[in-house]
């Protein structure tokens, strides 16, 4: 005996109409209204502050006059940026700011992930807060501080540094005078300053690992390091690659403050950046749209970057910003 068995038909899936929803973002709005009232400031900051200002980046190929405004000055397309590529200092102040980027990059950002790693370690609860105190605390100071102990601590003359060298033996060094010693100087003294501050997400990040994990690994008979090797840098690698691709984003973005406090006449070859020179141009020499130029291009470069190395690493390793 045979049975027939009669298919349903499928209903196609119809789509809810507008009202509905519009209804139901309004309804989940305003479930969560708290947290959406939380990020406004930030929202709103951003908007006023980071985009309305876009507006004016239209000077880059322009010819900015005052008395005419943004809207009236005539265009000129990339005039400006033809002139920065073909100037005198264009190969100078790329290579300067590319080498304190991959400088800083190399040194400053492995050091609070080893320091993190080492915090972690610790036993003793009074011993890690004190470290933890010390390393924290030079992330307060000014950067116009910062700038005024170095010049203390390394003056040829009376600074500490070079005491210490005529007691060995050695003559004094003029390190803020000198070319050659002006990126190391730059870097090391950024990495005192910031590793304490920085390292603070990634012991957040290990505090995320779960101890059952080091409880098996003892019992297997691992040591230290290779529960360290095996277990904590994985389980902050998603956290490390993040940060990479962040840093790797800003690498042009060699701050202005610090370098033109520590720039002189007898360092400039090596400290001149594109911030400076743009300072230089922009302020001093009132050549708004030349300036405003080189600022885009140096924008384009780090966003170039960004979007570069945020690819590689989704294909790779499963893990970017978007």
């Amino acid at each position: 005996m045979r049975f027939l068995i009669k298919p349903e038909v499928q209903q196609p899936l119809q789509e809810k109409p507008a009202a509905a929803r519009s209804l139901s973002r309004a309804r989940t709005l305003w479930k969560n209204w708290e947290l959406y009232l939380l990020i406004l400031p930030v929202v709103v900051y951003y908007i006023i502050f980071h985009y309305v200002p876009m507006y004016g980046v239209q000077i880059a190929f322009k010819d900015f006059i005052a008395s005419k405004g943004i809207t009236d000055s005539p265009w000129v397309g990339f005039k400006h940026f033809e002139r920065f590529f073909d100037s005198y200092y264009f190969e100078r102040l790329i290579m300067n700011t590319l080498g304190i980027g991959l400088y800083e990059l190399a040194v400053g950002f492995p050091v609070p992930i080893l320091l993190a790693l080492m915090i972690n370690e610790m036993r003793s609860k009074r011993f890690k807060k004190t470290i933890q105190t010390v390393t924290y605390a030079p992330h307060f100071l000014s950067t116009v501080v910062l700038v005024g102990m170095l010049f203390i601590f390394l003056d040829p003359n009376s600074g500490m540094i070079n005491t210490m060298i005529r007691l060995f033996g050695g003559d004094p060094v003029a390190f803020m005078t000198q070319p050659g010693w002006f990126k190391t100087i730059y870097v090391f003294s950024g990495v005192w300053q910031s590793m304490g501050w920085s390292s603070i997400i990634y012991l957040a990040a290990l505090t995320g690992i779960d101890p059952q994990l080091h409880e098996a690994a003892k019992v297997d008979g691992a040591s230290r390091l290779k529960r360290i090797w095996h277990i904590n840098l994985p389980g902050i690698m998603p956290t490390i690659i993040i940060l990479l691709i962040m840093n790797v984003g800003s690498i042009m973005a060699v701050g202005f403050e610090k370098v033109f406090l520590m720039q002189n006449d007898l360092n400039r070859d090596s400290s001149d950046v594109i911030a400076t020179y743009v300072y230089r141009s922009g302020i001093l020499g009132a050549q708004y749209s030349f300036s405003a130029a080189i600022g885009l291009f140096n924008s384009i470069i780090n966003f170039i970057l960004l979007v570069t190395v945020n690819f590689i690493s989704k294909k790779v390793g499963q893990t970017s910003l978007w």
